[in-house]
């Protein structure tokens, strides 16, 4: 492991070390927060047969990703500003191994109450990860490869969505779904291994070098006050984010009773879901980093069509099914890196705090989007949650088009 380390001036004016090559820390900061997001959505692919086997209902068993959205959301915020001081190498390593014992600690356990309990050391894990490794990319690439960094780092927020679960769908299928857990928890170990050999030392914003407007948790709370693009970002990202887990919490019993695709099917589906999404991705985070404003209407626009469109195809046929499926997994695939893009040029000089409410908000929003989901589907039926997931998502339409009109967009 070289330990030759360059100074280099980041945003702000400020040096920090950065190694020569930023590629691999990149990478490496890229399988983290993919790990820590496949763990919160594991569930999704596993639902049924995990609610069987515990002997709870599917919308009960939906507080497996609930509770940890709920944490996380605290937990980010809170790890931002009490970290303050702490190299951001270390740190990370710690938060993913916490997220190795919750995982295995959730595959071997006979209880529901049990699950629980390692998914809230998960939410710790979660909340703390993304919102210290979602605004590094300035601290670990040259300043004109920042916009590409963020698109790679936060395609492993995508990537969990759309091959994580389908991933976990597929182990679930061959061998079961406590063996898609124990898998989940290997790969936050070899994730931690690769942090710790391939990050720079990152020390952390310490009292002797405060931020622009100051430390603590109430400077957080502030900046969304004082920054009205921050606050139209955090209500992007609630609508966005609720509404997409209203019904892809479900999508397990969305394809297989709404659309009568055979459960055989399913993996390949999720799979190809998957592609679409990482393409999204990409697609989106060159044009988020010109244009946020203008990239999230559309995503947000056509991602609430896509969920209206499968609500009207509802007991057609199996292919229309997994045609808008592809479709969903394209328009969401670039909500993650739009929603970054969009806080990195609302708050050049707060970077990590923005990230930091983003992350807590975006969180609360799985959480949120799970537990209405399973109300509504406990409830009524499924239809109920492609309405309300279409509802929510079309409001932040005129949200993003509007917001920041006189700024860079």
């Amino acid at each position: 492991m070289l330990d030759i380390q360059v100074e280099e001036r980041g945003r702000g004016g400020s040096g920090v070390p950065r190694r020569p090559s930023g590629r691999v820390a990149v990478a490496a900061v890229t399988l983290g927060i993919f790990t820590v997001m496949t763990a919160e959505l594991l569930p999704v692919g596993l639902l049924t047969p995990a609610a069987a086997d515990l002997s709870v209902s599917e919308g009960t068993a939906a507080l497996m990703v609930t509770v940890p959205g709920l944490v996380a959301a605290v937990a980010a915020p809170l790890v931002t500003v009490r970290a303050a001081g702490a190299d951001r190498r270390t740190l990370l390593v710690a938060l993913m191994l916490l997220a190795a014992t919750a995982n295995l600690a959730s595959a071997l356990a006979g209880h529901l109450a049990v699950v629980l309990a390692a998914r809230v050391l998960l939410g710790l894990a979660i909340g703390g990860f993304w919102a210290l490794a979602g605004g590094l990319a300035p601290r670990l690439v040259a300043p004109d490869a920042v916009g590409r960094a963020t698109a790679v780092v936060f395609g492993g927020v995508s990537a969990a969505s759309v091959l994580g679960v389908p991933a976990a769908t597929v182990v679930t299928e061959s061998i079961g779904w406590r063996w898609a857990f124990a898998a989940t928890g290997l790969l936050s170990l070899l994730a931690a291994a690769a942090l710790l050999a391939l990050l720079p030392r990152l020390p952390g914003r310490g009292a002797e070098t405060p931020g622009p407007r100051g430390t603590g948790l109430r400077a957080l709370a502030a900046l969304p006050r004082r920054n009205r693009r921050v606050r139209a970002g955090l209500l992007l990202t609630l609508a966005l984010v609720t509404g997409h887990f209203v019904a892809y919490s479900f999508v397990r019993p969305l394809l297989t009773d709404h659309a009568r695709v055979p459960e055989t099917l399913l993996g390949a589906l999720l799979l190809g879901y998957g592609v679409a999404g990482v393409a999204g991705n990409f697609l989106a985070g060159s044009r988020a980093a010109r244009a946020p404003r203008r990239t999230l209407a559309v995503i947000a626009a056509a991602l609430g069509a896509v969920l209206l469109a499968t609500l009207a195809a509802g007991g057609t046929t199996p292919a229309a099914g997994a045609g808008l499926l592809l479709l969903w997994g394209l328009a969401y695939g670039g909500v993650s890196v739009a929603l970054q893009s969009w806080f990195m040029a609302a708050a050049p000089e707060d970077v990590e705090a923005a990230t930091g409410l983003n992350v807590s908000v975006f969180c609360l929003a799985i959480a949120l989007g799970a537990l209405l989901g399973g109300l509504l589907t406990d409830a009524y039926d499924l239809t109920a949650v492609l309405l309300a997931g279409a509802a929510l998502i079309l409001t932040a339409v005129p949200v993003a088009a509007l917001s920041g009109r006189n700024d860079h967009s």
